[in-house]
């Protein structure tokens, strides 16, 4: 199959403006004849659902939490790009696609990454009309901050609480249109498989989390917006419901997986503290704006944050200072982390286990005021004193890498659609537009492009060649084929009472994950990491202990079918990163490193999206790669020096 990215010829500025012109139009009083079908309720799931509830469509919106305000959306801090110029420091539309090009290591379409630019100046605007409270300088105008890989301040923010806040928007849109009746939400819901007719995606096959009933649902397109997998890896900073299997089984029923090893790893996280914990805590990127990261020069080994004040000035290493004088500790995440790695790898990491570095805001306190830190940053302050104890006012905080966003995830067109026609693929679940590193306060800025400004315009486009007769009802034998066999599934689960529980099976993949397709992988290790992955996968069959039954609320039932998808994803992504023997972004090949240490990128090999395509159970997925042509921006290797 020949992946047709379809997008649109001429200049970058023009593309998507031409586009829209192009594309087919429903009227409006065919638009309440149509159903679309959206699958999750974050960001990406509620824009999408008002704005397409707004236009006149008829709506079902699924997810499983019991509010969409549950979604993990509510859990990014730091902020929402856009290309706004407020503080008139040489930012533009252009800038920001550069920089998001530059940061995801030349592993992204032009074409998306400029019109998720393009649009950033909507969304702001459309936010604050919705009443979300950004942060505002004193004469009024909204405040901005750096994040990390850019040199202009275009992060808009509302304290540590913007993903909250800008879901709080959302969802007052999603309401309004429930209210009217054009969108009807199930809760308590989870997608369990895609029905695909002809070739087209036509419904989904779902279970209720407290009832355990299966049920169908058709319409003429389905969206999900279901998020990333980095829950793959067991410890993550992603709420332990995140989870892969919307995704994996559309991908199961035909639609490609994109970049699957494609993983973010944070550089500001609380660091592991031991085998009891089952997540972990994001410090937001907006810290390092005040932040200096830092460890001792020589190896000080079990260094307490209490005594970092015992340090001399001249006795720390500012790392990230010293290696990147241009950006210092504002440089992209995959850089950021990296660095820490190695410092704590020289021994000198500091905290009881030694997997740690310092996060300094003394320096930041004593220039203007711990009132001002308050301002900017107090409720992440007091989140970190209630997880470890320590008061960041005072002492230092102690951070180190770890599993955060994915940028693989499901392959779609310019106009979001996966290789299934009528399936479309929102925010944080398809791979476009972040490449090989996702660039700090971009992740909103993508699930709310998509759902307010993309997909209302391209969805038209196909539902008015589909037209809205054609829609299958749920009395079709493959809605009935689809019950049966998640109904089939549900009961294997049940039915192997093993001795293992689904969690000591998660935490054993995670274990295998992070050691070999974590923030640094060999060939070697990669061949091992298959063979580990495949003997598990073979034991949880055989092995794993599912107690309760399928007609109650069963929390151990939803993790085992969704550990049973990552078992499968894991294999992927393994075999994604050994297909990529080169370094970019966050994907350190051991074998593929510049002189100096830094992530070498092979161009001429590996210049493109690599859409894997599912053959059956155990058989080894076709690779289809998608070539990326650059126009506009040159082809460097990355510094940030």
């Amino acid at each position: 199959m020949k992946l047709d990215s379809k997008i649109p010829e001429g200049p970058i500025g023009e593309k998507w403006t031409k586009h829209k012109f192009n594309l087919k139009l429903v009227n409006p009083s065919n638009k309440r004849k149509y159903d679309i079908i959206i699958v999750g309720t974050g960001l990406a799931g509620a824009s999408a659902a008002a704005s397409l509830g707004e236009l006149g469509y008829n709506v079902k919106a699924f997810t499983y939490h019991d509010s969409p305000r549950r979604a993990h959306s509510i859990a990014a801090q730091g902020g929402i790009n856009a290309a706004k110029n407020y503080q008139n420091d040489g930012d533009s539309v252009y800038r920001l696609f550069y920089d998001t090009i530059k940061g995801g290591d030349y592993r992204a379409r032009e074409g998306n990454v400029h019109r998720l630019a393009e649009v950033s100046v909507n969304i702001i605007d459309q936010c604050v009309a919705q009443g979300v409270p950004f942060a505002r300088e004193y004469g009024g105008l909204l405040a901005n901050r750096s994040f990390g890989g850019a040199q202009v301040s275009r992060t808009f923010y509302a304290r540590g609480q913007t993903g909250q806040q800008l879901l709080l928007g959302a969802y007052s849109a999603l309401n309004r249109q429930i209210a009217n009746g054009k969108v009807k939400m199930y809760t308590r819901t989870e997608m369990l498989d895609v029905i695909v007719v002809d070739g087209k995606a036509r419904g989904i096959i779902t279970r209720d989390l407290v009832t355990g009933k299966i049920e169908a649902h058709s319409a003429h397109a389905v969206l999900l917006c279901t998020g990333g997998y980095s829950n793959v890896f067991y410890l993550s900073t992603s709420a332990k419901a995140c989870n892969a299997s919307a995704v994996w089984r559309a991908h199961k029923k035909g639609a490609f997986f994109g970049n699957p090893c494609f993983t973010q790893i944070h550089p500001t996280c609380i660091p592991v503290s031991g085998d009891h914990q089952s997540k972990l805590t994001l410090m937001s990127e907006s810290l390092r704006n005040d932040g200096r990261v830092w460890v001792p020069k020589k190896a000080m080994k079990g260094l307490k944050a209490s005594d970092a004040a015992n340090i001399k000035e001249e006795d720390r290493d500012y790392f990230l200072e010293r290696r990147y004088p241009s950006f210092g500790n504002l440089v992209p995440r995959d850089v950021a982390s990296r660095n820490a790695k190695n410092v704590c790898d020289e021994g000198r990491g500091v905290g009881p286990t030694g997997l740690a570095v310092f996060m300094d805001f003394s320096d930041a306190i004593k220039r203007d005021g711990r009132s001002v830190i308050e301002s900017k940053y107090g409720n992440l302050f007091d989140m970190y004193k209630q997880i470890t104890g320590d008061n960041p006012y005072e002492v230092p905080m102690m951070i180190f890498p770890a599993v955060h966003y994915t940028m693989g995830g499901l392959w779609v067109d310019y106009n979001l659609m996966t290789t299934v026609p009528g399936l479309y693929c929102l925010g944080e679940a398809n791979f476009s537009d972040h490449g090989a590193n996702r660039l700090g306060a971009s992740a909103l800025m993508q699930g709310l492009a998509d759902g307010y400004f993309v997909i209302p315009y391209t969805i038209g486009d196909y539902l008015a060649s589909l037209g809205w007769k054609a829609k299958i009802g749920t009395d079709h034998p493959a809605f009935k084929e689809g019950m049966e066999k998640v109904k089939a599934s549900v009961d294997r689960l049940l039915n192997i009472k093993g001795k293992k529980t689904v969690d000591e099976f998660h935490r054993q993949l995670g274990l295998i994950m992070w050691e070999y397709c974590g923030m640094s992988r060999n060939e070697a290790g990669l061949k091992k990491a298959k063979k580990l992955i495949q003997d598990l996968r073979a034991e949880f069959w055989t092995n794993v202990s599912v107690l309760g039954s399928d007609t109650e609320l069963n929390q151990e039932l939803e993790k085992a079918g969704r550990v049973a998808d990552f078992l499968e994803l894991g294999e992927l992504m393994i075999d994604d990163a050994l297909n990529r023997s080169e370094s970019c972004g966050g994907h350190f090949r051991e074998e593929s490193a510049t002189e100096d240490g830094e992530a070498k990128r092979n161009d001429d090999l590996f210049a493109y999206v690599a859409a894997w395509e599912f053959t059956g159970d155990n058989q080894p997925e076709n690779l289809h790669k998608e070539d990326l042509r650059f126009e506009n921006v040159k082809l460097t290797q990355r510094s940030y020096k």
